[in-house]
């Protein structure tokens, strides 16, 4: 019991020293779940904590869709993908034992948990590097876990935290390579970190294979065939343990094929040499784009000291610089960047593999602790990090903060290494007994150290971050976001009709955050098609159409099925309530699908779907003044000022806009809508602006910011009373009864229906449909949305998801699975007859026999 203990004692000190040092840090600030200040910047509030929410709602059995399928964004999209992406972490899965309202305290514990284990595994991965103290090596391990990367960019993405705990972990796999054992288990450790998160992992896979590749190389006394089968094995190990986790690749793969494309990245060009390298210095944030890299003055110190120690071969000195040097240059050059990203340059940070050149310098840190550098080595590498210090002073980056930990932190820790090399330097000093006390001092000293300067460092980051206005942090579940939950369920009529929670947002990801089935939906694997659709139809989007809104007009509301929706206070203020309107059911019968036609303007699109007339499309004639210019598809407005139209409708109708390229503000009838579009990335909504006056004259007054284009057609003026009447008539030929499984529906028609079953859903590759228990086929599209021909009669309709990519991935993990099978049952088996012939296994060393440990214990 007592060597387990000791063997877990430095590992559990890496664990606490870093989670203590981040919640210390956090408790200072304020932020939560130590204070009122929220955590959720940027993607972390929009996406990740509505994901998590969702992750609750199907852990607890309270979500319409399953793991298959989401019917509660963008008027239903595949979910798989993000799930595997996003939620695949395992301490993320602990959503599920707290409650649904303080979904943000398991995902913080997520990255916090994450930290603990990342730090544990580096601790224990040094240890098989280089044989040394524990205490050491734990107090490097804590400038892995609060290292830069983490502070910057992996702290707002649970799913990237689990890269931080797979790169200790694959260089634990990549050791038992290097020694040939534990094949099965390190196959499992693979598979375990690409499960995880594929993306990270494969960053972490890549930069562990070269430090695979640098001790085979350094290893002189292993001979050239030992080393290939260590690669082989190596190789063998990555192949079916990325195998394992095929499913992770292939339904994201083709989930990513079927996405809409991204913004355009655009590569910032390399960073200046003296930001780059001031990243080193712990404490900063940057204005630039750098890799984020620092991992603590303890480490610095050391990683700058490890060229003068003269215990390391000269080889080896420059190998660990050689290869740090590289992947330093390889992050800052275009192609090895894409390398990195899986050959797709992301869109934001494009060093997002930066934790693993920390996870570097922590290496080569402990290989010049673990060889006992002298007092003079030490000073050396001080002198090293002064001068950076010097020629890094004017940068950005360099602020207070870094000085006080540089500076003080760096003295302490310098003076505390230097005391344990002078002890160890005399061991048979006399007065033993003051030696040790001194030893104690010194180990606690560096301790402290670290603990407070990683607080310190996570604190000053943070601060500064939290100033920029991008970072600003968001409350998601407020009490007016749980009020308007509440005002939701009660209005919950699903499947017979969806309640929107739009078009306000208390998150980019709303529908999964407080319930209802609305449009918004914001996710890297947004669909191509669910994206065309919905903006063809008058939705608006976000991101080039990764981030889809909700219908905010009448007639978009009504085919959708939208019965309820979310509306604001008076002035986009105040309390939320509910507004309800009858709605087309959400599968419909139709005798005929209409074909040909115009479609040139949304409102013709509109009345294609729904199956009538319900709009007038007036011209807009220049009122007095001179007249906008003319561009194809309508009118140039001037760079300043505003252009007035008018327009005759009927009387008492509804003026609708849909200017979805406009940035401006659009007034007519007594209403206003304020436009911030941009051509391909941001789209407005088509939305009412009010009722035509009784002379049926319209005014329309637009106002840009900048040269705005309006188009031609720009208004549309819908009858209530038309659009209730085709409402009334799709009501009428809805189903007897629909029920929604979680990835599919099953629908009861009126006997004999014929023509087409059209579903209010976006049609996406992996829908299948079959009519009275037939053969299932592919449905086919209806303006975007999901239609089954019926036939002459029908009287029973079923449609299922399946995601694409998902069976190729299960058969990839089946054969891996039996390869893994087959090894394990061929080692059982050899081992057995080794048993029977009497091969006994070779006795363990005795305690005399063991290797003396290389450096002293002196945590």
């Amino acid at each position: 019991m007592r060597p387990t203990i000791r063997r877990l004692a430095a590992p559990g000190l890496a664990a606490l020293l870093s989670m203590g040092a981040y919640c210390l840090a956090m408790a200072i600030l304020g932020s939560y779940p130590f204070g009122p200040r929220s955590r959720a910047v940027n993607d972390l509030g929009n996406q990740f904590i509505p994901f998590h929410a969702r992750l609750w709602d199907l852990l607890h059995g309270e979500s319409s869709g399953d793991l298959f399928f989401n019917w509660n964004s963008g008027y239903g999209v595949p979910f798989l993908a993000d799930f595997l992406t996003y939620l695949m972490n395992p301490f993320s899965w602990l959503v599920g034992l707290f409650p649904r309202d303080l979904v943000d305290f398991p995902v913080f514990l997520v990255t916090l948990l994450s930290v603990g284990l990342a730090t544990t595994l580096m601790t224990v991965f040094l240890g098989r590097l280089r044989a040394g103290s524990g205490g050491l090596r734990a107090l490097l391990s804590v400038g892995y876990g609060m290292c830069s990367w983490v502070l910057n960019d992996g702290h707002a993405d649970p799913m990237w935290m689990w890269g931080l705990v797979s790169l200790p972990l694959i260089g634990i796999a990549a050791d038992w390579c290097l020694h040939r054992r534990r094949w099965v288990a390190g196959t499992l450790l693979l598979a375990l970190s690409w499960a995880g998160n594929f993306y990270t992992a494969a960053m972490a896979t890549l930069a562990m294979a070269l430090v695979l590749a640098l001790r085979l190389l350094l290893a002189d006394k292993t001979p050239a065939r030992d080393r290939l089968r260590s690669l082989a094995r190596a190789a063998s190990m990555a192949l079916v343990g990325i195998a394992l986790a095929a499913p992770a690749m292939t339904v994201t793969l083709q989930a990513s094929k079927d996405s809409q494309p991204a913004p355009e990245a655009v590569f910032p060009g390399r960073p200046p040499l003296l930001d780059q390298l001031a990243q080193l210095l712990p404490g900063g944030r940057g204005d630039a784009p750098v890799p984020n890299i620092f991992i603590g003055v303890l480490g610095l110190l050391l990683v700058a000291a490890f060229p003068f120690v003269r215990a390391v071969p000269l080889k080896v000195r420059v190998g660990w610089y050689a290869l740090a040097a590289g992947i330093a240059v390889s992050f800052v050059w275009q192609p090895t960047i894409l390398l990195w990203h899986g050959f797709a340059l992301p869109n934001g940070s494009p060093y997002r593999a930066a934790f693993v050149l920390s996870g570097i310098f922590v290496m080569i840190a402990w290989l010049a602790l673990a060889h006992h550098p002298r007092v003079r080595e030490l000073a050396a590498g001080a002198g090293l990090v002064a001068l950076l210090a010097l020629l890094c002073r004017d940068r950005h980056s360099v602020g207070t903060s870094t000085w006080i930990l540089v500076a003080g932190g760096g003295a302490v820790a310098l003076a505390a290494l230097m005391i344990l090399s002078a002890l160890r330097a005399r061991p048979d000093a006399p007065r033993p007994r003051a030696g040790g006390a001194l030893r104690a001092v010194a180990a606690i000293t560096l301790t402290c150290t670290v603990l407070l300067g990683s607080a310190y460092s996570a604190f000053s980051v943070t601060a500064l971050r939290d100033k920029v206005a991008w970072f600003r942090p968001k409350t998601t579940l407020s009490e007016q976001a749980l009020a308007a939950r509440d005002g939701l369920t009660a209005r919950a009529d699903w499947p017979r009709s969806r309640t929107d929670p739009g078009p306000h947002e208390f998150a980019n990801n709303d529908p999964l955050l407080i319930g209802g089935e609305g449009g918004s939906y914001y996710s890297s694997y947004v669909p191509a098609a669910t994206a065309r659709t919905l903006h063809g139809l008058g939705g608006g989007w976000y991101i080039k159409g990764r981030h889809t809104l909700s219908f905010e007009d009448p007639v978009g509301r009504a085919l959708m099925g939208v019965s309820s929706s979310l509306a604001m206070g008076p002035n986009g203020r105040g309390s939320y309530t509910v507004r309800h309107r009858d709605a087309a059911p959400l599968l419909t019968v139709r005798q005929e699908l209409p074909t040909g036609g115009s479609d040139d303007t949304v409102f013709a699109r509109q009345e294609r779907v729904l199956g009538a007339k319900v709009y007038e499309v007036p011209e807009l004639v220049p009122a007095a003044g001179p007249a906008p210019a003319r561009v194809p598809g309508g009118r140039l407005l001037p760079a300043a000022g505003a252009a007035t139209f008018t327009a005759r409708c009927t009387p008492g109708s509804t003026a609708v806009l849909h200017a979805p390229w406009f940035d401006g503000e659009a007034a007519a009838a007594g209403g206003t809508a304020t436009g911030v579009g941009r051509r391909d990335i941001t789209a407005n909504p088509a939305r009412a602006l009010g009722t035509v006056p009784a002379d049926g004259r319209l005014v329309v007054r637009f106002t840009g910011h900048g040269a705005q284009r309006v188009p031609e057609h720009a208004i549309g003026c819908l009858s209530p009373r038309k659009l209730d009447a085709a409402v009334a008539a799709l009501r009428a030929r809805g189903p007897l009864r629909l029920a929604t499984s979680g990835h599919g529906l099953t629908a009861a028609l009126p006997a004999g229906s014929s023509g087409s079953a059209v579903l209010a859903v976006p049609l996406v590759r992996g829908w299948s449909c079959a009519v009275d228990g037939g053969p299932s086929r592919a449905p086919g599209s209806f303006g975007g949305l999901l239609a089954v021909p019926l036939g002459s009669g029908a009287s029973r309709l079923s449609c299922a998801y399946t995601p694409p990519g998902l069976k190729p991935g299960l058969a990839a993990s089946g054969g891996a699975l039996l390869a893994l099978a087959a090894v394990a049952g061929v080692t059982a088996n050899r081992r057995r007859r080794d048993r029977r012939t009497g091969a006994a296994a070779p006795e363990p060393p005795s305690p005399a026999e063991l290797p003396k440990p290389d450096i002293p214990t002196y945590l």
